[in-house]
């Protein structure tokens, strides 16, 4: 690094989202590489990956076990139905730990999917930083702000990975 450049600290949101960056590392699911982790008063509480269950096989290892849903519009997404997503290992951990998430804030790649906002509301994080949008977010950002959850997003952008939702199966 230059002498003349002066270092320029990361703010504690910046800080947090490239810890859960980070975290995706160890993801097994090349769909949706994703990382989470849950702050409180500027202290990490949990982190949790994208990933199959404790002692069962990952995409990365057997292969993606895609299952394509049919939406009530008549539009289809493609998933993965191997792996447990980023925000569920993290709320895993904290109760394997015993650890309370009330009050916290989830750091996560992505507008976590309708059923990991319904955890997060149940487990009283009150807000959710994300780098960007995903594409079948809204339902969880209407949940999110009808239970008083803040969410903030990095970029508005919508994250693309294969096969999402009107890709071919």
């Amino acid at each position: 690094m230059s002498e003349n450049k002066k270092h320029t600290r990361p703010s504690w949101d910046e800080y947090f989202m490239e810890l859960a960056s980070t975290v995706a590392h160890r993801a097994t699911c090349d769909r949706g590489r994703s990382g989470c982790v849950i702050v409180r008063d500027k202290q990490i509480l949990v982190t949790g990956y994208v990933g199959s269950p404790r002692g069962l096989p990952h995409c990365d290892e057997v292969g993606h076990l895609l299952k394509k849903l049919t939406h009530s519009d008549g539009s289809t997404s493609t998933h993965c139905m191997r792996t447990v997503h980023a925000e569920q290992n993290a709320i895993c951990q904290a109760a394997r730990l015993g650890i309370s998430l009330e009050n916290g804030t989830c750091y996560c790649r992505m507008t976590p999917c309708r059923t990991c906002a319904m955890l997060l509301i149940n487990c009283g994080v009150t807000r959710v930083v994300c780098e960007k949008k995903y594409h079948a977010g809204q339902e969880s950002e209407e949940m999110f702000e009808q239970a008083g959850v803040a969410i903030e997003y990095f970029d508005d952008e919508v994250l693309r990975y294969d096969k999402q939702k009107g890709d071919d199966y």
